[in-house]
């Protein structure tokens, strides 16, 4: 019967691709294996009740409400690229809980996005303990960074199929206690889409991205040490940026964090198939997607109809533990992914089969490093991020067990926890150095 279900969810996605050609066919196929392991849940709900509990979880959910002081950097191509600032000690964006989504009012029986936790009586208990520890990192992360002018900026990279929002448990972490920047890469998010790609100029590429995030980092960032921080693409865009710039990542770089990444080799990725249907999926993903990306109406309409099956694959490749990651931050991370058209996605993928930059990772050895990953991630794999680490041998390693690709939404505390000592260790350090040189 489950493979019924699935194979049901394959052939509506294979419909709504076959306006895009045979290629539409081959990607349900491979939907279809995806799908078989999430066909119980499907089974065992029903479409009409699944629909209203997304729009309810839509209404309700605070994730990704954090707002701070809107700017654009503009790239060597004219695309004009979104970031925010949070300061520190502004009261607008540091500590008062965002508003929530649907009525903006935090209500009783709402969720305090702050703290990313439910405010209702019944689990009471477990947003003290939230805010407990969101207060103990404010305080260290305060008395690290003390009163002295020289404190870093701490930039946010998000990945691909995301927007900044997907930092939110990480900005509220941080939110006012140190400068923080958050960016949309280009056609993601509030960013505009790219011009190269639109005019047919020029392909994204890794590269691009590095030289986009120069541009954010000139315009918002323009003096004063740096941390950076980079999740999946945001982590390749981040080792862009030290292979182009080596000298302003020497000059202005005191740490960075590398975050369910990969430095290169991810045309040998399985994302959990088997060995034909990998395969497959590399040899014919980059033409579906292409085709889909000329028919992207069309498709767009077909990803609307077969939003069940979508939902249980964004849950089996997002989350290590999806059976016990919240409902809310579940949909959260589906609607982030769901808000990236398919032609987007089309000129993205291609720039991974030949992304390699474990030669730049070097740039970043001379200062704090974290690299961390969830050990189930099916995109990024976590034996991916041990090569980084052995490329930097002083940094930080953490694999996470039970986690998945989005582990800065599945396992937040913990995250936080290393991100905060990373900032840490990076303002100690770059302290003393300038203390040797004086």
């Amino acid at each position: 019967m489950a493979a019924e279900v699935a194979t049901e969810a394959a052939t509506n996605w294979a419909k709504a691709g076959r306006h895009a050609g045979l290629a539409g066919a081959a990607i349900g196929v491979v939907a279809a294996g995806a799908a078989a392991g999430v066909a119980i849940e499907r089974m065992t709900v029903g479409r009409g009740m699944r629909r209203r509990a997304r729009l309810a979880l839509d209404a309700a959910g605070p994730y990704g409400t954090l707002r701070g002081t809107s700017g654009a950097a503009i790239a060597e191509d004219g695309t004009e690229l979104y970031y925010e600032v949070d300061e520190p000690g502004d009261p607008a964006t540091g500590g008062r809980p965002a508003t929530n989504g649907s009525n903006g009012k935090n209500g009783k029986g709402g969720k305090d996005a702050k703290h990313g936790r439910s405010t209702k009586p019944a689990r009471g208990k477990e947003a003290r303990a939230a805010q407990e520890a969101q207060g103990g990192l404010r305080k260290r992360l305060t008395a690290a960074l003390g009163r002295r002018s020289a404190t870093p900026t701490v930039v946010f990279s998000h990945g691909y199929c995301l927007s900044q929002d997907s930092w939110h448990f990480q900005r509220a972490a941080l939110r006012g206690t140190v400068r923080t920047v958050h960016w949309d890469q280009r056609s993601h998010g509030r960013s505009a889409r790219g011009h190269g790609q639109i005019d047919g100029t020029e392909e994204v590429t890794i590269d691009l991205l590095g030289r986009d995030l120069k541009a954010v980092l000139d315009a918002a960032v323009p003096e004063g040490p740096i941390v950076l921080v980079g999740h999946s693409m945001g982590g390749m865009t981040v080792m862009a940026l030290a292979d182009q710039f080596p000298e302003y990542v020497a000059e202005r770089v005191i740490g960075v964090a590398l975050i369910g990444t990969s430095a290169g080799r991810l045309s040998e990725v399985s994302y959990g198939l088997p060995s034909m249907g990998m395969k497959a999926f590399h040899r014919l993903a980059p033409g579906v997607l292409r085709a889909l990306g000329w028919q992207h109406e069309i498709v767009e309409r077909g990803r609307r109809a077969t939003a069940d099956l979508f939902a249980g694959l964004i849950k089996r490749y997002s989350f290590g533990s999806p059976e016990q990651v919240d409902p809310g931050i579940a949909r959260f991370g589906e609607r982030l992914i769901e808000a990236t058209p398919i032609d987007v996605v089309a000129e993205f993928f291609p720039a991974f089969a030949v992304h390699d930059k474990t030669e730049a990772l070097v740039a970043y050895d001379a200062v704090p490093a974290l690299v961390l990953a969830g050990e189930n991630d099916l995109i990024t794999p976590a034996d991916h991020s041990r090569t980084i680490a052995e490329v930097l041998p002083d940094a930080e390693l953490v694999c996470v067990a039970g986690a998945g690709h989005l582990v800065m939404l599945e396992r937040p505390e913990l995250v936080n926890e290393h991100l905060v000592s990373l900032v840490e260790r990076a303002t100690e350090t770059a302290r003393s150095s300038r203390h040797a040189r004086a």
